[in-house]
């Protein structure tokens, strides 16, 4: 008598139903799934200055780090040697002086800054207010959950969250001139009401190309990062047309238990 198997995914390289014999289905899925992980597993890059060689003037770039941890501190040098420049980035803080983003800071290759805390970085603060650097600062939480909806497909959202202050009402200086007057100026969001209570609306977050660090991958791109470095790196990942991952191990395929997973392969192009 023979039986019907069926083995579906959701990848693109199994979009395929397979009937075998019940006497070699085994056999077969087996070498079914062994040749497509082997067609999903992409080569590891070698060279930071590779990864980063399409990244062209004036691109949104998401890049991942709390601070200093979690920072891909190869991909950010290797952009200080690539010519591109004008970046719009988003990142939670902007590095320090001579570490992480402020290495970027101190060539001048950022024209903006979509960041929550940046007390830090001395370099940050001159450009800033001499009106070399455009400035968009957010709450950290919305920031971490506008990035969050741009990677969900989530145009915008509401949130409690500054109700009543500048980043309602608009005003908050982005830019300043040569003069120290406001040149660009945030605009004010839309509110509303639910439940008796008085939220703001804020817009999803999306990039060009998303700089991660991660602490091991497998060659299809899965990552396990290593506690708190984690942090803004899944979200900013997951919100980037190109994403690019700065690993310590690669692995082979399986290494990686599928629950230890923390940001799927299909999310990772490099």
């Amino acid at each position: 008598m023979l039986k019907s198997y069926s083995v579906f995914g959701t990848n693109s390289n199994f979009r395929t139903i397979f009937t075998f014999k019940a006497r070699h289905t085994r056999q077969n899925v087996i070498k079914v799934i062994s040749a497509n992980y082997a067609s999903i597993a992409r080569d590891k890059v070698t060279s930071p200055e590779d990864a980063v060689k399409d990244i062209t003037d004036g691109v949104k770039l998401l890049v991942g780090g709390f601070g200093l941890c979690g920072i891909p501190e190869n991909l950010i040098g290797a952009l200080c040697k690539h010519q591109a420049k004008d970046f719009i980035v988003v990142s939670n803080n902007a590095g320090v002086d001579n570490w992480g983003l402020g290495l970027l800071l101190k060539q001048k290759k950022i024209k903006r800054m979509i960041s929550s805390y940046v007390g830090e970085n001395a370099e940050f603060e001159r450009q800033y207010l001499s009106g070399e650097l455009e400035v968009e600062l957010t709450p950290q939480g919305t920031l971490a959950e506008r990035v969050r909806a741009g990677g969900a497909g989530i145009p915008a959202f509401f949130t409690p969250t500054a109700y009543g202050t500048l980043v309602h009402e608009g005003g908050a200086p982005i830019k300043y001139d040569k003069n120290g007057k406001v040149e660009i100026a945030s605009s004010p969001r839309q509110q509303q009401m639910f439940y008796g209570k008085n939220y703001i609306m804020e817009e999803a977050i999306t990039g060009d190309f998303a700089l991660i660090k991660a602490w091991k991958a497998d060659r299809a791109g899965n990552c396990l990062f290593r506690k708190s470095a984690r942090n803004f790196n899944p979200p900013m990942a997951r919100a980037a047309k190109t994403t690019i991952v700065e690993v310590e191990e690669i692995v082979k395929i399986g290494d990686i238990d599928p629950d230890q997973v923390h940001l799927p392969g299909i999310f990772v192009d490099r």
